[in-house]
């Protein structure tokens, strides 16, 4: 997760992993022997393909018979149909076959044309498929996830990375803000991270530092936090502040590899406290093992002019 001074990464909130779990899904208690009939239909539903007809029409008008059950089971087993599909389509993401999760997108559409999470995913499809024409339709699948489940606060820190990615750097921060305040989301530090990075690249360096600081009472090991709250002290000359969270940075990395970024930060500290030795044995493993980096290129300049400030 480091990164150069002026990168700015955004993360999506663990769309993927374990079966890219909804929130808030209704959990419904029932009896063994009906668990039993879903999951043999469900299996059989999976088997065969679902041969009804898909659709990816954000109405979601067409509809998909699950079971022969009684109306009141229906909807369960829709949804459930339509996490299944949400899920694959999720691996078939990470895997790169943007098509083939699609195609089970549309089925979780067909079979629950509700589901926040399906419409989350398509959206993340599309932004990472990255063409003009799909970056434009992810974000009507973002609006459509967070219409549809207020409380599947995932989709506000993903519709919030789209928005980054595109420039709309304000409405990012705002999606960020909504699930950075979502006690208990379990992504909530992660959206924290993004609104200050967000708030970076607004230039509002002091509410940048209000929002990492907020990550890092929340979770104490935020390393994205750590780094970019020393370059924020350091610009505040506060350097004894600046030095313990660099400190704190390096026992939270140790066994990952020092990067140019933090290389780059132990050297401003070691010459703002005259520290000669230190920063010249951090800038030698900077120039030797980072040559090309934006790192070593600003300690070059500033090596031919110490007098001048930190660009």
């Amino acid at each position: 997760m480091m990164t150069s001074k002026n990168s700015c990464q955004f993360k999506y909130q663990k769309p993927f992993s374990q079966d890219y779990k909804a929130s808030r899904m209704a959990t419904v208690q029932t009896a063994l022997s009906k668990r039993m009939v879903l999951a043999t239909t469900l299996a059989g539903l999976l088997v065969a393909g679902c041969q009804s007809t898909p659709t990816s029409d954000l109405t979601g008008s067409t509809s998909y018979q699950t079971s022969t059950r009684p109306n009141d089971n229906r909807n369960l087993d829709k949804q459930e149909i339509a996490r299944v599909r949400t899920s694959l389509a999720a691996q078939y993401i990470r895997k790169n076959e943007l098509d083939t999760a699609q195609q089970q997108l549309e089925k979780a559409f067909a079979a629950d044309s509700r589901y926040a999470p399906a419409y989350d995913m398509m959206g993340v499809l599309l932004q990472q498929e990255g063409s003009s024409i799909n970056l434009q339709k992810a974000d009507q699948y973002f609006k459509k996830a967070i219409m549809l489940d207020k409380e599947f606060v995932q989709a506000n820190n993903n519709y919030g990375v789209y928005l980054s990615q595109t420039k709309r750097y304000r409405e990012a921060a705002s999606q960020f803000e909504i699930a950075g305040a979502a006690l208990g989301y379990e992504g909530r530090i992660g959206a924290l991270e993004n609104l200050g990075r967000t708030y970076l690249q607004l230039g509002e360096r002091d509410a940048a530092a209000k929002a990492f600081l907020r990550a890092l009472d929340g979770n104490r090991n935020s390393i994205i936090a750590h780094i970019e709250l020393v370059d924020l002290l350091l610009e505040q000359q506060r350097v004894p502040q600046a030095q313990r969270l660099y400190d704190e940075t390096l026992i939270l990395v140790q066994g990952q590899g020092i990067s140019p970024r933090l290389l780059l930060q132990g050297i401003k500290l070691a010459a703002a406290q005259n520290n000669i030795k230190t920063r010249q044995q951090l800038a030698q493993q900077l120039l030797s093992a980072y040559p090309l980096s934006d790192e070593a290129k600003q300690l070059k300049i500033w090596l031919n002019n110490p007098e001048a400030s930190w660009k």
